[in-house]
């Protein structure tokens, strides 16, 4: 069993999928975080333009609590803005923009509630508050969360409107963020039947689509990654090559740089499939071949997305 932690082994459900090729689009896709050190690729020589890329993760500057308290500030002052006394946040991007927390659950309710007044609060299954106050110690009011858990025969609701009585606002205008699951936001309508639930898009989006300085560093980073690891396998590439050789390639490089990435390959006639094809495919010389790559890469947490389409020229 691999000796990195949990949180490095966790693989996405697209990643999974992509590479047992079970997807509806069946894209070749690996990630360099199933790897933890560079030079392990199953390749006999590793080329040149491989070897060359130097990491460069120290370049990356996390974003500090002090950024996401401001975050919240900024959420609070939208929220009066737009007569929304909380809004509601489950597992996805948003709760980690606000809070710096990473989770993923499945079923079970985890819920960050931020009211526009009073202490925010968050709604647990009490199995999993050990791993839920490990992340939150580093989170806005960190030194002393108020976590509100519920045990499996328990109605998860009950503790949301409990929290939300007690703050006095089981009446006011809670803002669901876009991304919460319907049987999430169904089942807090149910508990509080007295609060009116509307859109949070306008504190989210208020908030994240007005980036930072050290946000915008950090995408331009990803951005450069991502770029640096797609020439160095483009250098690389020859006829005969296969979609998992050239998956390899690119796994290798963004371990050398340092960064998490995805990459999907299509190669000749598929290319023009928005989402690749599942059927095996080899590089060609033109004219009757091109090859594209479309990858993400993330520094810290902004994320670059690239795609890149070119002609399989012989070498010169």
């Amino acid at each position: 069993m691999s000796s990195a932690p949990l949180g490095e082994r966790m693989i996405s459900r697209r990643r999974f999928l992509a590479g047992s090729g079970t997807t509806a689009a069946g894209r070749f896709v690996l990630s360099s975080r199933l790897r933890a050190e560079p030079g392990q690729a199953d390749l006999p020589h590793l080329p040149e333009s491989i070897t060359k890329l130097q990491s460069r993760k120290t370049e990356a500057k996390p974003i500090s609590l002090l950024e996401r308290e401001e975050r919240q500030e900024r959420a609070r002052e939208l929220m009066r803005d737009n007569s929304l006394d909380a809004i509601v946040l489950t597992e996805g991007t948003s709760l980690r923009y606000f809070t710096g927390v990473r989770w993923w659950g499945g079923e079970r309710l985890f819920a960050f509630v931020l009211p526009a007044k009073g202490k925010a609060f968050y709604v647990c299954p009490e199995f999993e508050e050990g791993r839920a106050r490990e992340q939150l110690s580093n989170a806005p009011g960190g030194e002393a969360p108020y976590v509100r858990t519920w045990q499996e025969d328990y109605d998860p609701y009950l503790r949301m409107a409990e929290a939300l009585k007690d703050q006095g606002i089981s009446g006011g205008r809670l803002g669901i963020e876009e991304t919460v699951r319907f049987v999430f936001s169904d089942g807090i309508r149910n508990a509080v039947p007295q609060a009116t639930l509307t859109s949070a898009t306008p504190v989210t989006a208020g908030c994240r689509m007005i980036k930072s300085a050290n946000e915008i560093a950090l995408m331009r980073l990803a951005s450069q990654v991502t770029l640096s690891v797609y020439e160095a396998v483009y250098r690389s590439l020859h006829e005969g090559m296969t979609q998992e050789d050239v998956g390899k390639l690119i796994d290798e490089a963004y371990s050398r740089v340092g960064f998490p990435g995805d990459a999907s390959v299509m190669i000749g006639e598929y290319t023009a499939l928005p989402h690749g094809s599942r059927t095996p495919q080899v590089i060609r010389k033109a004219p009757s071949s091109c090859s594209m790559m479309d990858a993400m890469s993330k520094a810290t947490f902004p994320i670059s997305h690239v795609r890149l389409c070119w002609e399989n020229r012989p070498a010169k």
